[in-house]
């Protein structure tokens, strides 16, 4: 990252509206790769102040338990971070409305909510960012999808990218795939995960040691991975060079294959897309009823 973009960064001002595992994941990138200084970092919530003063304690940002007002944080920020819950997200976004600025930049993370609504719940064309990043990028390893309103200018689009990276990679998409990420890399952990927890319950049931049987499967899934990305090749090339013919990774890959396991996925990644569709709509319907 250049020293411009670096020192663009760091002379802002940053309000997170909304206090959750995202917006710490996000602010833990950014005061770690010491891109902005904690103290013009502000973190919004509703009314949890144990959760704001443990955040305060962690990283050193700013809430209302240290004297100002959310109102202020929200005024005086360059930048506001839209992290509320879908379910409350309507009613939050126009709740600030009379103290934002089409100066300001709105990076919102909320799950299937489109820029023109987010623009419409603002009063009108706005520099809007629709992201979404994944649980990885809590420990820095994270995916996020990026799309732009074109009311976004380089420098914001140069921003925007510089603080995603903090917590890992990111894609430039056009929105109308942002349901696709949603499906593939937003939900996507959760998968794995669930995989994962197969695998170690199977282990357990064959004789191993759940610690045992944890230690395995973190260390196989974490190997392929890095195999992956490592060697460039494909998952399909790299499964083949393990699968010897009637062998016992046969035997188990054609168990899978008789129960659909690819058309299971493939239906799953779909359904969690969808849902991000049916959540945006749900919020958008609530604007104009």
């Amino acid at each position: 990252m250049s020293l411009l973009t670096k020192t663009g960064i760091s002379s802002l001002q940053l309000c997170f509206y909304g206090a959750g595992s995202m917006a710490e994941a996000i602010v833990r990138g950014l005061t770690n790769e010491k891109l902005v200084a904690p103290e013009r970092i502000s973190m919004l919530n509703r009314q949890n102040k144990e959760r704001l003063n443990e955040l305060n304690e962690r990283y050193g940002v700013q809430t209302i338990v240290q004297g100002s007002s959310n109102e202020d944080y929200l005024r005086g920020a360059d930048i506001v971070f839209l992290m509320m819950k879908p379910k409350d997200a309507a009613e939050a976004i126009a709740a600030i409305k009379p103290l934002v600025s089409p100066k300001q930049l709105f990076i919102s993370v909320i799950a299937g909510l489109s820029i023109s609504a987010i623009e419409k719940l603002l009063g009108g064309e706005a520099s809007v960012v629709r992201a979404m990043p994944n649980t990885s990028s809590t420990i820095g390893l994270g995916a996020t999808g990026i799309s732009y309103s074109p009311s976004v200018t380089h420098q914001q689009r140069t921003l925007t990218e510089a603080i995603f990276s903090s917590v890992g990679i990111n894609a430039i998409v056009d929105e109308s795939l942002q349901q696709a990420i949603t499906g593939v890399s937003g939900s996507g952990p959760a998968y794995v995960y669930y995989f994962m927890e197969s695998m170690i319950a199977s282990a357990v049931e064959l004789g191993l040691t759940q610690s045992a049987a944890k230690e395995l499967v973190v260390q196989t899934v974490l190997g392929a991975a890095e195999m992956v990305r490592n060697t460039g090749e494909e998952p399909a090339e790299l499964r083949r060079k393990v699968t010897s013919p009637n062998g016992t990774t046969q035997a188990a890959i054609e168990l899978m294959d008789e129960n659909r396991f690819t058309e299971t996925i493939s239906k799953a990644v779909h359904r969690s897309a969808e849902r991000a569709g049916e959540l945006g709509a749900a919020i958008e319907r609530s604007i104009t009823e």
